[in-house]
């Protein structure tokens, strides 16, 4: 009889969590749009204002805005999740030579990181006809983010090629918030 009631009890649990994580997964536009804005608070509380010395070096990234823009509201997700890893990657890396606040990267890293664990648990992936529009906004993303990661590379990580990183992944940051309220 123990042994039954046990089991009855874990099967309770397992799909209590079960429920609550499709009810995390249901309000993931909402928090999203918090972390986005806390991403975005702490974005502008890491560094000072932009440096005027780095204006004439300012580049121009080009977002893919087209793959936050598929028909299927899976692939906007996996499109996200893939953003805030290339995010995650670009400022995980070299920041030697930025001028920036440690702990509240740190925030923004913790931050990042969370939502990627929350869009993996949520994010179902569909391996039918979206597979292919999910692997063309993979590699455009990629590219995107390599562009970036050269330029930071070729810049040998100095002060003004992370500013204006830091500037590119708040405009970015801006794209997904505007996406996710539409959601």
């Amino acid at each position: 009889i123990m042994n039954a009631f046990g089991l009855i009890q874990i099967g309770l649990i397992l799909s209590s969590t079960t429920i609550i994580s499709s009810l995390q997964c249901n309000h993931l536009p909402l928090q999203q749009r918090k972390v986005i804005e806390n991403s975005l608070r702490l974005l502008d509380k890491m560094g000072k204002e932009f440096p005027q010395q780095c204006l004439r070096e300012k580049m121009s990234f080009r977002f893919p805005t087209q793959v936050l823009q598929p028909r299927q509201k899976e692939n906007v997700g996996a499109a996200i999740e893939e953003i805030f890893q290339h995010i995650f990657y670009i400022f995980s890396k070299n920041l030697t030579l930025a001028a920036w606040d440690g702990t509240v990267l740190d925030q923004f890293q913790n931050a990042l990181y969370l939502q990627i664990e929350q869009l993996e648990a949520c994010v179902i992936e569909k391996h039918t006809q979206h597979c292919r529009s999910k692997e063309v906004s993979r590699l455009k993303l990629k590219k995107y983010f390599q562009k970036i990661d050269c330029f930071l590379k070729d810049k040998q990580h100095d002060l003004c090629s992370w500013e204006i990183s830091r500037a590119e992944m708040r405009r970015c940051l801006q794209l997904i918030d505007k996406v996710t309220r539409k959601l």
